[in-house]
């Protein structure tokens, strides 16, 4: 039987791996690295925490590209589900001719596998499919929520207080009085603009954990002019960006929101 491990490796830097982790790529045969056109970097990231634990020789790399989700279609819901099965197409081809029976495969997985990834859910579309059979494991992962707390040097919550993880499509959804203490990741929209004039921090990061780090934190609308150009300018010159952000309404401010 076949095993494909889905293992968090953290928001970029190898130094986020957990032991449950590095013991488990130590099990693989064989690593799968998927990525978007235009972001061969994040392959490149995934084969060095490859080469920092792993012995050289002792696994194989299959690399294949995926294409980027269509937006602005009617129906978002749809278009994930196009885009998902799109991918599971390439991952089926995987599975079936780059394994051995009685391999094992992984895909590393940015942050933790449970957060907003959406691999689990393309498996077990596969299985019901039928055409191959495989068990399958998750192995979590530091996410980028929780690094992006500990790089601004702030809890998650404050005493008495909830936290909300949404992402950038969701928080457009969310009047100014509901926004208390939100985590956004996969925001391309910079959602947090809607909110500029309320009593509101922000505390923003991008390639978190990585050489090209960027932190900036401070009132909304203070900062978010310094956001968007460093925001515009990195993915410029990456080809790419991963970023993520918390907002807090300020402390003594909670009943003078804007409706």
């Amino acid at each position: 039987m076949k095993k494909i491990y889905l293992i968090g490796i953290g928001p970029g830097s190898p130094d986020y791996l957990t032991v449950q982790a590095i013991n488990t790529m130590k099990k693989v045969d064989v690593f799968f690295l998927l990525e978007k056109e235009g972001c061969e970097e994040l392959i490149e990231i995934r084969k060095k925490i490859l080469e920092r634990y792993l012995e050289e020789g002792s696994y194989r790399v299959v690399t294949a590209a995926i294409c980027d989700r269509k937006k602005g279609g009617k129906s978002y819901k749809k278009g994930v589900e196009t885009w998902r099965q799109q991918k599971a197409e390439v991952i089926l081809e995987l599975i079936e001719h780059e394994m051995k029976d009685g391999e094992n495969g992984a895909f590393l997985i940015w942050g933790d596998p449970s957060l907003y990834d959406g691999q689990l859910e393309i498996l077990q579309h596969i299985l019901k499919l039928g055409i191959v059979d495989f068990e399958y494991e998750e192995i979590p992962g530091i996410t980028s929520v929780q690094v992006l707390a500990q790089r601004h040097k702030i809890p998650l919550n404050r005493i008495g207080e909830s936290i909300v993880i949404a992402t950038g499509r969701r928080l457009k959804e969310y009047a100014p009085a509901e926004v208390k203490n939100i985590a956004v990741v996969l925001d391309s929209y910079s959602a947090f603009k809607h909110f500029k004039d309320e009593d509101i921090d922000i505390y923003w990061g991008a390639y978190l954990g990585t050489a090209d780090e960027i932190l900036i934190s401070g009132r909304l609308r203070d900062v978010i002019e310094d956001i968007g150009r460093i925001r515009k300018e990195a993915k410029r010159e990456k080809g790419w960006i991963m970023d993520a952000y918390i907002l807090r309404r300020a402390e003594g401010n909670e009943t003078n929101s804007r409706n």
